[in-house]
C-alpha cells in the first residue's frame, strides 16, 4: 500500500500574516496609528516625508535580516535601524508599542473567515498544531492568538524576534518541533510564501509545504522560485480535504 504524505503528518504547524490573520484598510484604524506614532516619536507631526524615510531605514532592516537569516529585537530594531537619532533610553522601552503603531498604519487586523473554525475541525481531527511568524514584536502575534480565542488550538508560538532566527531558516522550524517532540517528517507548514515558508519547510524536513493565496493580493515571490509547495489551497477551509481525520 502506498501511504500519501498527509496520512503521515502528526502536526500542522501555521504561519500567522496573510495565512490566519489579514490586515485591512481601515481610514480610522490608520489615522490614529500614525497619530500614535508621532507621539511616541516625539514628533508634532509625522509628515509623508519623515514617514518616507522611516520606510526607507525599516526597509533597509528587512534586508539586513532576510540576507542573514537572523531577526533583531523590537528595541535593537528602532534604536539602531529606523530612529537611531533620538534617544536610545526613551525609544527602546516603546518599541512594542511603535511596532505595534508601524503595522497598523496599514489597516486593521483580522482573522481569515475559515480560520477559527478550520483550527477547531483540524483538532477535533487530532492534528498537533502549532504557529512559527517572521516578526519584530514578541507582542503582535500573541495578542491576536488570545483575542481570536486560538490559544487553546496551538501547542507552541515560535517567534522570530524572540528565537533570534526567521524564517526560511529550518532553525526556527527546529525550535517549533522539538518543543513539540514531533519529528519534521510528520509535520506539515502552511504559509503564503514560497521564498520563506515552502523553502523553510523543506529545508527543515517537513512532510508537506503547503502554500495558500494571499486574500485580495498577488503572491510577490513567485517568478525567481524554483522550490514548489507540495499543494497550493485558496481557504484555510480546503486544508480539511487534505488532512482527514487521524487514526490514533
Amino acid at each position: 500500500m502506498i501511504i500519501s504524505p498527509a496520512e503521515n503528518i502528526q502536526a500542522i504547524i501555521f504561519d500567522m500574516g496573510n495565512t490566519l490573520r489579514t490586515r485591512e484598510p481601515n481610514p480610522a484604524t490608520q489615522a490614529a496609528a500614525r497619530n500614535r506614532l508621532a507621539e511616541l516619536l516625539g514628533v508634532r507631526e509625522l509628515t509623508d516625508a519623515y514617514c518616507a524615510e522611516l520606510e526607507r531605514r525599516h526597509e533597509a532592516y528587512s534586508l539586513w535580516a532576510q540576507e542573514r537569516l537572523i531577526e533583531c529585537s523590537g528595541a535593537e530594531i528602532w534604536t539602531q535601524w529606523v530612529a537611531p537619532e533620538l534617544p536610545h533610553a526613551r525609544i527602546a522601552p516603546l518599541a512594542e508599542e511603535l511596532t505595534s503603531a508601524w503595522r497598523e498604519r496599514q489597516g486593521h487586523a483580522t482573522p481569515r473567515p475559515d480560520a477559527s473554525a478550520t483550527l477547531s475541525e483540524l483538532a477535533r481531527r487530532s492534528y498537533r498544531l502549532g504557529l512559527i511568524s517572521n516578526t519584530i514584536s514578541a507582542v503582535d502575534v500573541p495578542r491576536s492568538v488570545d483575542a481570536y480565542d486560538w490559544k487553546k488550538f496551538f501547542e507552541v508560538v515560535i517567534l522570530s524576534s524572540t528565537a533570534r532566527c526567521r524564517k526560511p531558516a529550518p532553525e526556527i522550524f527546529w525550535q517549533a518541533t522539538r518543543a513539540m517532540r514531533v519529528e519534521p517528517a510528520h509535520c506539515a507548514y502552511i504559509g503564503d510564501r514560497i521564498s520563506r515558508d515552502v523553502v523553510g519547510a523543506h529545508r527543515a524536513g517537513f512532510g508537506m509545504a503547503i502554500l495558500i493565496e494571499p486574500l485580495g493580493m498577488a503572491r510577490a515571490d513567485e517568478r525567481d522560485q524554483t522550490d514548489k509547495p507540495d499543494a497550493l489551497v485558496r481557504a484555510l477551509s480546503e486544508l480539511l480535504e487534505i488532512f482527514p481525520a487521524r487514526v490514533k
